[in-house]
């Protein structure tokens, strides 16, 4: 079978949700062709003559750019069979049958894919009737097959407090999450549920990118540290085998602080950063989406990475229901006090809350009363502030910060003028910034800043 797996964004980086598959395809004999829309244009690998078509979803954006790309790659294998398959694929399965999808495939998607893709070979599926399937079994990964896609040069790099920038290689230990955090589109799918991905698979999917030239490792996984005992042995033997190799990780508050013990680990290995979702400062908020850390807990690991001299790169979502003009203010003195000015993407102080099909914020009944029915255009649930001025800045500051990227700013000088419009019009200095208390050192960061 002629399959063609097609990812339209993936936070920059080179596609494991491609990669991962493609091996499962290609060792049983099929003819893959991965096809990555982020970096590719239109005209430049756009396949004709396949018998399966394959989006990956990671994500929203890459949901909404996957329903926009449909039509021009059905025009061109009209004869088809549809799949759709990843995270946000099971929690938008009415929307994608409705789009023509034989198969809509979530969780630990490779085998289901690779049982398709078998069945349309013998003739034993039926294309009237989508194939739904949400899998959690442990698989016995392999390790991913990249040939195809572009090279590393085309996507997002590191770029170093000097200015360099490094090629980054991406892969993933750990798919899911045992957390059950209120907004985020992992629980409607797996439910507390995680899955690892075997230490050997993990090194020498690394082992190949670094021979493919990359300095530098993403780990993709939503909390790098929900297996403590698989990241750090794994963490240690990546440093071991490429003593020269940085990397990044993805941990929660509550985990940096529960094994605090091991934060100098992560240095001693080569992190050069670490990524964690705090959403808020304001606990009555972070107590809303069931964060599981406070404000004070995460002031805590600041001060935790100060001390071990590692860099914190915290990401926000300052804009949801619960939103206060005092809030805001009080989020960006907190970051210019604590030197945390530089470290956070100008993007992340411009982030809407998005409301998913089977968001956990739908438990709660202040949230009923106040979104609208699911937007199958939107892939949300639309929402407003009581406050039209608060929806009127976010709206601002997003512009501001594209405007701001577009002028090449750096990340300081965007901060100022995000601090200058927020501040504007105060009636009141509680919240009116003192002053660094700690210097805003840049951090090491990668050129694609989005998180959703």
């Amino acid at each position: 079978m002629r399959v063609v797996l097609v990812s339209t964004y993936d936070l920059g980086r080179q596609p494991f949700g491609l990669a991962s598959p493609a091996a499962w395809l290609r060792q049983a004999g099929h003819e893959v062709t991965l096809l990555d829309l982020a970096v590719e244009s239109k005209g430049e690998a756009l396949p004709a003559g396949a018998d399966v078509v394959a989006f990956h979803l990671p994500m929203h954006t890459a949901t909404r750019l996957a329903v926009r790309n449909l039509p021009r790659l059905r025009s061109l294998n009209p004869a088809a069979a549809l799949c759709f398959f990843g995270l946000y694929a099971p929690v938008n399965a009415t929307m994608l049958q409705g789009l023509g999808a034989a198969a809509v495939l979530g969780g630990e998607f490779e085998r289901e894919l690779l049982d398709f893709v078998n069945a349309l070979a013998a003739r034993r599926h039926d294309r009237a009737s989508a194939h739904v399937v949400t899998s959690f079994e442990r698989l016995a990964f392999l390790a991913p097959d990249r040939a195809g896609l572009p090279l590393l040069e085309r996507y997002a790099q590191l770029h170093d407090p000097d200015g360099t920038l490094r090629l980054v290689g991406a892969t993933e230990a750990s798919r899911g999450c045992k957390h059950r955090c209120r907004h985020c589109p992992i629980v409607p799918v797996y439910d507390g549920r995680f899955r690892i991905v075997p230490r050997d698979v993990v090194l020498e999917d690394i082992r190949r990118q670094v021979r493919a030239g990359a300095a530098h490792i993403t780990f993709g996984d939503p909390d790098f540290w929900n297996g403590i005992g698989h990241a750090l042995p794994l963490m240690r033997a990546l440093h071991a085998e490429h003593p020269a190799i940085t990397y990044d990780v993805t941990i929660k508050i509550e985990h940096l602080l529960a094994h605090r013990e091991h934060l100098g680990a992560l240095r001693e290995t080569g992190c050069a950063f670490v990524t964690s979702a705090v959403e808020s400062l304001d606990d009555a908020v972070l107590e809303r989406l069931g964060k599981g850390h406070t404000r004070a807990d995460f002031l805590a690991v600041v001060e935790d990475f100060r001390d071990h001299g590692l860099s914190l790169s915290p990401t926000f979502m300052p804009f949801t229901p619960w939103t206060t003009w005092a809030a805001l203010r009080n989020l960006l003195a907190t970051l210019e006090a604590e030197g945390l000015a530089a470290a956070v993407a100008p993007v992340q102080l411009a982030i809407r809350l998005l409301i998913p099909a089977g968001s956990r914020l739908l438990e709660l009944e202040e949230i009923l009363n106040q979104v609208g029915p699911f937007d199958g255009d939107a892939l949300v649930h639309p929402w407003r502030h009581h406050d039209p001025g608060i929806d009127a800045l976010q709206l601002e500051l997003f512009q501001l910060v594209e405007q701001g990227s577009a002028a090449g700013l750096t990340r300081l000088e965007q901060f100022g003028r995000i601090r200058q419009r927020v501040f504007e019009g105060a009636v009141d200095s509680a919240h009116e910034p003192r002053g660094l208390q700690h210097e805003a050192t840049p951090i090491p960061y990668l050129t694609e800043p989005w998180y959703c």
